[in-house]
């Protein structure tokens, strides 16, 4: 018997081992595409290069396993190598796409679509999120990315992408196309520009007139204020001073304290303000590498809680534990052990609460195979009815 069992473990190594070698086979260049690179812009052209030579699926794949600078932006990255993608294939492009990098493969393919036939390609940008690979948040997040190229298309006219976007909302999704559609535009406002630069600055100069525009402004529907906010989070930070390649823990206290200034009235939006800091924490302490595979240690999920201390106010602090465990879920299609490890390091009992209860709303809400008895089990009892509810 014991014979045996060796043997299995023997032969499970060895096939370990050649899909290890073939892999690495399949993607030669990924030990080496990153060396001295100077700019990210020079990476991307690198990237995109690979992509027209061997195929923007190739050109994925290698960058999956590459070895990057720290703190490389890989959803932006994964746009670039998605274009290329886009051009080759078109719309049809999408079922290459799958969930790493933050979906970043369907938004560059939607992206692509809405450039080459403007307001009427949004059906076929409907159909291909539809075809989007991943679970059930693909398809709504793949608007997201359409945000993107919206707000580039309009030449950064915030109000025309507003008005597009509110054409994309169904009711089967409560709108969240809609929604998702502006998110993405925002985030293209905080970090974008790659389409027109100085159109770029231009908009930023018009928009973000204060620490809490354009998304506390009359600019921005109700309904979309809370998106706004959510990708509002890199501004605050710049306002604050904070380098993202190296900050400095003790300038996110004057950081949150923009969002404390949302009134009591508005209780809701200022948590959400709060929780986009927990939203960029995680991804952070990892030097933003958003690739599956990353093994998060237990010190780093101490610095994102230790990190969301700083909000100063127990509500803040909850809110922004709770989506940077929404972001380490990230819809069911990650690992979800550093999930759960992260909801462990929390020391106070009202904050620790709260983020169970979150994640076990994250697996309510997209999770519904065979692995949802299993994560449900993993909450604690008292918070596990809101994940056990429907399993």
């Amino acid at each position: 018997m014991y014979l045996r069992g060796s043997i299995a473990i023997i032969v499970l190594a060895l096939v370990a081992l050649l899909f290890f070698l073939s892999h690495r086979v399949l993607t030669p260049e990924a030990a080496t595409i990153g060396n001295n690179v100077s700019s990210f812009d020079e990476l991307k052209s690198r990237f995109q290069d690979l992509a027209r030579r061997r195929g923007g699926e190739y050109a994925f794949e290698v960058l999956k396993t590459a070895q990057l600078p720290p703190n490389t932006d890989l959803h932006l990255l994964g746009h670039a190598v998605g274009d290329i993608l886009y051009k080759q294939k078109g719309v049809e492009g999408i079922a290459d796409c799958t969930q790493d990098f933050r979906n970043a493969c369907s938004h560059a393919i939607v992206v692509g679509a809405l450039n080459d036939f403007g307001e009427g390609a949004l059906p076929k940008i409907h159909d291909a999120c539809k075809k989007a690979p991943g679970g059930e948040g693909a398809y709504t997040m793949c608007y997201h990315g359409l945000g993107h190229g919206v707000f580039a298309y309009f030449g950064y006219d915030l109000p025309q992408t507003i008005r597009l976007c509110a054409k994309t909302g169904t009711a089967d999704y409560h709108d969240r196309e809609y929604v998702e559609c502006v998110g993405g535009s925002i985030m293209e406002l905080m970090g974008g520009g790659g389409h027109d630069h100085d159109k770029w600055l231009a908009a930023r100069d018009k928009y973000l007139t204060s620490p809490l525009s354009p998304c506390m402004s009359p600019l921005m529907p109700d309904a979309t204020k809370d998106i706004c906010l959510t990708y509002l989070t890199p501004r605050l930070w710049e306002l604050a001073g904070i380098n993202i390649g190296n900050p400095d823990p003790s300038q996110f206290k004057t950081a949150f304290n923009y969002c404390a200034a949302i009134p009591e009235s508005q209780k809701d939006l200022r948590q959400t303000c709060y929780g986009g800091f927990g939203k960029e924490f995680y991804p952070l302490v990892a030097a933003r590498d958003t690739r599956d595979g990353v093994l998060y240690s237990d010190e780093q999920l101490r610095t994102v809680v230790s990190w969301c201390k700083e909000a100063g106010n127990i509500d803040g602090e909850s809110a922004c534990v709770g989506d940077a465990v929404s972001s380490a879920f990230w819809g069911g299609e990650k690992d979800p052990d550093p999930a759960f490890r992260l909801c462990g390091e929390v020391t106070d009992s009202t904050v620790k609460k709260h983020c169970y209860e979150r994640l076990a709303g994250e697996i309510d809400s997209f999770v519904h195979d065979a692995r949802r008895a299993g994560l449900c089990a993993r909450i604690p009892s008292t918070q596990r009815g809101i994940c056990a509810r429907s399993s």
